[in-house]
């Protein structure tokens, strides 16, 4: 029975595209197009899905030789499922006519119905729905695939496919909604996260800390990087890709995307040379895996700020989240926490740092769209305890939820490989495939 369910969730789909072929077209007249806006989204929705093999690189040189195939699948694996998802409910679920302000009715979009033709998002006035819809899409694929690096090297695959699945549905596109839809709770609180400091980075980084403490320690103690090389690709095919993310938020050709553009990049560098320099603080080498995973760090941090502040504190936002990271890190090595790749400390507190900071340094200079107000920095308050509100309301939903996610998935499918598996390696045991 476990062999053709699959299979026959794909004939129910293959049914669902002869019912609802989607072929309305929108003739209502909209002026609003602008092709420089068109062409820049189309461009943006390009670069945020190459990040996703950028991680796959990044995570794969990290871990052991005998599992590096199997951690990368599980991020590329998320492009083909969480796309098909998509197009049928996720997009609905997420953006959705809203209920209750926490969720989208998944019958609105339902097999991307409605998109054809001159249909907009009204906070995206000047680019087609569907284009939309697809960039939006690439952010559903990687926040999945971070959590990836928490549970590495001991995690079934067909569990994990269940478990990507679930969280898509129940954690994800609840935050998205909350925070991106114009009548989510978080949004109309006056919650700032301009790309995905909340909905990408804290969900998956709480999922991530949950994940280490289900699955615990791995057997094998001992861990050496397979290919810092591909650490180094990854880190560059990330930040490439960042552009697009943050950037492409901006959701036009626009000052505001330069603004987002110049910011991650600033703060990507401070990070970068931080990481660096607090290690050689403490007595360390500096290393290329360090370079690299502050590098990441820095665009971590500066995703929710990065169209709310000025270059100068984009520098600060670099430097602040790469220490407060790096002595996490620290931290967690203390533990008997065995989150292989420090997702939490360096995507779930990087998340963190960048939510308050930007309730410290936004400044409506930057963005008059912001209409909660001027940070901390500029004396005022009001947008700073928002920011916290939400920081914890956010974390306490991801953790909870992950963690129940995870005892219904290990309800259907075990998530731990066994000892012998793991030993083995998850690239044979699981896949059938070595390098």
């Amino acid at each position: 029975m476990k062999r053709y369910f699959p299979f026959g969730v794909l004939l129910v789909i293959l049914a669902l595209t002869f019912i609802f072929p989607s072929v309305e077209f929108d003739k209502t007249a909209n002026p609003n197009f602008n092709t420089g806006d068109i062409a820049w989204m189309l461009m943006s929705t390009a670069l945020v899905l190459i990040m996703t093999p950028g991680l796959a690189f990044f995570y794969g040189g990290m871990v052991n030789k005998k599992n590096v195939i199997s951690t990368m699948l599980q991020s590329i694996v998320c492009m083909v499922i969480i796309t098909v998802m998509w197009g049928i409910f996720g997009f609905s679920l997420a953006f959705g006519d809203s209920i209750g302000g926490v969720i989208g009715n998944p019958t609105t979009y339902f097999m991307m119905k409605g998109m054809l033709g001159n249909a907009s998002w009204k906070l995206a006035p000047t680019i087609p729905l569907l284009l939309f819809a697809m960039y939006q899409l690439k952010f559903a694929i990687i926040t999945p695939a971070l959590i990836t690096g928490a549970f590495a090297e001991r995690i079934r695959f067909n569990s994990y496919i269940i478990f990507l699945i679930l969280f898509s549905i129940f954690i994800f596109s609840p935050l998205a909604h909350a925070t991106w839809h114009p009548d989510g709770i978080l949004a109309k609180l006056g919650v700032l996260d301009f790309a995905g400091g909340t909905v990408v980075h804290m969900s998956a980084g709480w999922a991530a800390l949950a994940s280490a403490l289900f699955l615990k320690r791995r057997n094998e103690a001992n861990h050496s990087p397979a290919r810092i090389t591909y650490v180094m690709i990854g880190t560059g095919l990330l930040w490439f890709g960042w552009f697009g993310f943050n950037a492409g938020s901006a959701f036009g050709a626009n000052h505001l995307a330069v603004t987002a553009l110049a910011t991650s990049t600033t703060a990507s560098a401070a990070a970068g040379v931080t990481w660096i320099f607090f290690d050689m603080l403490r007595g360390r080498k500096p290393s290329a895996m360090g370079t690299c995973i502050g590098a990441v760090v820095g665009l971590v941090a500066i995703t929710p700020a990065a169209g709310f502040v000025s270059v100068p504190h984009s520098l600060a936002i670099g430097i602040i989240s790469a220490v407060v990271s790096n002595l996490v890190v620290e931290w967690r090595t203390r533990t008997s926490i065995d989150d292989t790749l420090d997702v939490f400390p360096c995507h779930g507190v990087g998340g963190m740092v960048g939510m308050m900071l930007t309730g410290v340094f936004a400044s409506q200079n930057v963005n008059p769209n912001n209409t909660t107000g001027d940070g901390l920095f500029f004396g005022h308050t009001h947008l700073f305890l928002i920011q916290l509100v939400a920081l914890i309301a956010t974390s306490v939903f991801a953790f909870v939820g992950s963690v129940v996610l995870l005892k219904i998935t290990n309800m259907i499918s075990p998530l731990r490989v066994s000892k012998e598996e793991e030993e083995l390696g998850l690239d044979i045991s699981q896949h059938g495939e070595k390098l």
